[in-house]
C-alpha cells in the first residue's frame, strides 16, 4: 500500500508539478515511469498473499469479514481486502503455581474447593487448535485474543465447578483420572461451540493442604511400620517352623539309632574301626575286648 501512495504522488509531482510551470520538464516523463512502477509493484504486492503452513487467512473488508478462508500457500487477492492470519496448529495453555511457567507470570494455578471443603491448588495444561472452517466466525465473535476471552475463564470455571464432587484426598489419588475426565468432557462442548477443538486437558499437579498432606504422609508411615512388622513375624514363624523340623529330624535319628543297633553290631563296628586303625602307618595303641576285658597291644 505504501509503493501505491508513493506511486501516486510521484505521478502528482511529474503531472502537476514539472508539467504546469515548466521548470524541469524533461525530467517529468522518467518520473511518471518511476511512479507507474511503484504503483503496478504496490497493487501486485497488495494482490499477493502467503500463508504460512499450520495458518488460515480471514478476508476482511471494510470491516465485514467473509466466511471463505485462505489456505496455506500463495493467494490472490482483492488489493482492498486485509487479511489476518490465524495459527490453526496446536496450542498449549498452561496455568500454574510456578514463576514463568506459563501464560501468565506468578502463581497462576487454580485454588478449587473440595467436597470435604478443603481448598486444592491445582496446575492444569490446555492443548487445543481452531477448526479452519471456524476461523472467520471465531475472529468475529471473539476476535484474535481468544486466549484470554475463551480459553482461561472458561478452563478455571469448569474445574472449580466440578472439583465440588470429590473430596480433597480422593481427588490427589484415586479420582485424579476420573476428575480429568469429568473435566475433558464438560469442556469440550462448550469449545467445540465456539470453533475450538480441545485435544487434551492435563492435570499437572494437585497440591494439598499442608494439615492434610501430613495426615496422608503419618497414615502411609503407619502402613509401612506395619508391613514390616508383618515381615518380621513371618521371618520368626518360619525360623521357628524350621527349628522344630530340625528337632523332630534329631529325635526321629536318635529314636531309629537307640532301637535299630544291637550289641553284636556294635561289637562288628568296633572291629571294623580298630582295623582301619591297625592299617595306619602312624604309631598307634590298639585296645580289644572281649566283654569287659579289653586287651591292649602296643605297637611300638
Amino acid at each position: 500500500m505504501i509503493l501505491i501512495v508513493l506511486g501516486f504522488i510521484l505521478l502528482g509531482v511529474a503531472t502537476f508539478v514539472f508539467n504546469a510551470n515548466n521548470i524541469n520538464a524533461k525530467f517529468s516523463g522518467p518520473l511518471k515511469i518511476v511512479g507507474i512502477v511503484l504503483i503496478g509493484i504496490g497493487v501486485l504486492n497488495t494482490c499477493l498473499k502467503q500463508i504460512d503452513a499450520g495458518q488460515v487467512g480471514v478476508k476482511s473488508m471494510f470491516g465485514k469479514i467473509e466466511d471463505d478462508i485462505l489456505l496455506s500457500g500463495l493467494n490472490f487477492i482483492n488489493p482492498l481486502v486485509d487479511v489476518k492470519t490465524i495459527d490453526t496448529k496446536t496450542q498449549n495453555y498452561t496455568m500454574s503455581g510456578i514463576h514463568d511457567e506459563g501464560q501468565k507470570a506468578g502463581d497462576d494455578a487454580i485454588r478449587v474447593l473440595t467436597a470435604d471443603g478443603l481448598e486444592v491448588t491445582i496446575d492444569l495444561t490446555v492443548l487445543y487448535r481452531v477448526v479452519p472452517s471456524e476461523a472467520p466466525r471465531l475472529l468475529k465473535e471473539t476476535g484474535l485474543d481468544y486466549n484470554d476471552k475463551i480459553v482461561r475463564p472458561l478452563t478455571r470455571t469448569k474445574i472449580r465447578d466440578n472439583a465440588v464432587y470429590y473430596d480433597a484426598v480422593a481427588l490427589y489419588s484415586s479420582k485424579r483420572d476420573t476428575f480429568q475426565l469429568r473435566i475433558f468432557n464438560s469442556i469440550e462442548k462448550d469449545f467445540k461451540s465456539r470453533g475450538l477443538i480441545l485435544e487434551q486437558l492435563l492435570v499437572r499437579n494437585i497440591t494439598l493442604p499442608a494439615s492434610v498432606k501430613a495426615s496422608i504422609e503419618s497414615k502411609i508411615n503407619a502402613e509401612q511400620d506395619a508391613q514390616k512388622m508383618q515381615f518380621v513375624l513371618q521371618k520368626e514363624k518360619q525360623e521357628a517352623e524350621r527349628k522344630r523340623v530340625e528337632a523332630q529330624g534329631i529325635a526321629d535319628y536318635q529314636r531309629i539309632i537307640s532301637t535299630g543297633l544291637s550289641d553284636k553290631q556294635l561289637q562288628y563296628e568296633s572291629i571294623k574301626a580298630n582295623l582301619e586303625l591297625a592299617k595306619s602307618a602312624n604309631a598307634k595303641i590298639i585296645v580289644l575286648g572281649k566283654g569287659n576285658n579289653p586287651m591292649i597291644i602296643d605297637g611300638k
